[in-house]
C-alpha cells in the first residue's frame, strides 16, 4: 500500500473547507481523502498555517519549495516522492495508488448518496 502525503496551503482550518470562499477543488479533494481512507488508503495531510515543521522537515518539500515558492502547493508525495504540484489529485489518482483494479469510479463512494447513477460518462456510453 501506498503512503501519501498531501502538503496543502495555508488554510484556515483543518479541511479547509470553512470560511465564505471555499473552492470546489478544495471541496471535491476533502471529499476525496474521505472516500480514500475508507478504502484503505493511507493519507495524511498537512496544513502550513498549523503544521509549519511538517513543511520544513521534509527534504522533498522544503527543496520544492525554495525553487518555486508557495505555487508549488499542494504537493503530494507518494512513497516519499513528488507525484503532483501546484493541484490536487483526483479521485482515480487515489484509487490507483490503493491498487485498485477497476478504477476509482468503479469502487465504492464514500457516501452511498454521492455514488454516481446512470452511466460513467455522458452521452449513454462508457468510456
Amino acid at each position: 500500500m501506498k503512503k501519501v502525503q498531501v502538503f496543502d496551503p495555508a488554510l484556515c482550518c483543518s479541511s479547509g473547507v470553512c470560511g465564505t470562499d471555499v473552492g470546489q477543488a478544495l471541496v471535491t479533494f476533502s471529499a476525496d481523502v474521505d472516500w480514500a481512507k475508507q478504502n484503505g488508503l493511507q493519507i495524511e495531510r498537512f496544513n502550513l498555517a498549523q503544521q509549519p515543521m511538517a513543511f520544513a522537515d521534509s527534504a522533498v518539500v522544503k527543496g520544492l519549495l525554495e525553487r518555486s515558492g508557495e505555487a508549488a502547493l499542494p504537493i503530494t508525495l507518494v512513497d516519499g516522492e513528488v507525484a503532483f504540484a501546484g493541484r490536487y489529485p483526483t479521485r482515480d489518482d487515489l484509487g490507483r495508488w490503493l491498487g485498485a483494479v477497476a478504477s476509482a469510479s468503479e469502487l465504492p463512494a464514500a457516501d452511498p448518496q454521492a455514488a454516481p447513477s446512470g452511466n460513467c460518462c455522458s452521452g449513454g456510453a462508457c468510456c
